[in-house]
């Protein structure tokens, strides 16, 4: 079986620059690359960038076309009120449409939210940046197939301001922790299904890493590093435990295990997805 995915990176082209120069990956391939390994068989992957200026985002008949349509993270936030934002919902009311399964991280799971009547607001709480702690499975999240083979509680890679506060209608909360209630959702919208989560699985401690790089002048002021010698410490850390995973000492020291370290733990979700909704989907539109 050869599928056709459609990656949406909806971060604007400054910021995609940005992460880029920061020694980061852009988002669309980080997708790219975690569609690609989990996927049986061969793998096309289309990407849309839907901030940049006048690009031509796809119908609801083209979006159908695609087996899975994901959604990548993002800086920008819903109620921004900005033309790139509300070309977004808008895309992702189409994606629901089309009936085509879709996925994402983080901005993914607002977006979804917003699209089908739910609503995202500032996490007063805060950022919630590095890993997101003791996240647990509600008890619908315990049986949904999006976490078929998870331990709970868990931890994920995470980076994000706002939080899912009203969930829609056809909106279910699969899971949670202290710090943002609403971690994984499955939402069932107009014609078609989205899984989504708050979390990253696409990242990997190399990618955690350059991210903070990026933003360490935004961390320092919301007063996650001393100064900027603490900040590149803690990077180089990072760093260090990717190149070498047997670095125990590190591992302790940062409090990461293998939710994060170990590939198959950290990408659950969207293998699930794959195997549990996308496939399924295109043999019964191909019988």
């Amino acid at each position: 079986m050869k599928l056709r995915y459609l990656i949406i990176d909806g971060y604007t082209k400054a910021a995609r620059e940005q992460l880029v120069d920061g020694g980061a990956s852009m988002a669309a391939d980080l997708y790219e690359r975690m569609l690609t390994r989990w996927s049986p068989g061969e793998v096309c992957c289309e990407k849309i960038f839907p901030s940049d200026a006048g690009v031509t985002l796809p119908g609801v008949e083209a979006l159908a076309a695609f087996d899975g349509i994901t959604w990548t993270g993002c800086s920008l936030g819903c109620n921004d009120g900005s033309i790139e934002v509300d070309g977004q919902i808008q895309l992702q009311r189409d994606v629901f449409a089309s009936g085509v399964p879709s996925f994402g991280s983080c901005w993914a799971a607002q977006i979804a939210a917003v699209a089908a009547g739910g609503r995202v607001e500032v996490n007063p709480k805060g950022r919630e940046m590095g890993l997101a702690r003791k996240i647990h499975l509600s008890s619908v999240g315990m049986g949904h197939p999006l976490h078929e083979g998870r331990r709970s509680p868990f931890d994920a890679f995470t980076s994000h301001d706002d939080e899912i506060t009203k969930m829609p209608s056809g909106g279910v909360v699969l899971s949670g922790n202290a710090f943002t209630s609403v971690q994984s959702v499955c939402i069932t919208h107009d014609q078609g299904t989205f899984w989504g989560v708050q979390y990253h699985p696409e990242y990997d401690l190399h990618e955690l890493a350059r991210l903070t790089f990026c933003r360490i002048e935004k961390l320092s002021k919301r007063g996650f590093f001393q100064s900027r010698d603490d900040a590149l410490t803690y990077i180089a850390a990072l760093e260090s435990l990717h190149d070498d995973p047997s670095r125990t000492d590190l591992a302790w020291r940062l409090g990461i295990d293998e939710d994060v370290m170990n590939p198959s733990i950290r990408c659950t979700e969207v293998r699930n997805w794959i195997h549990r909704l996308v496939i399924p989907t295109t043999y019964a539109k191909q019988s």
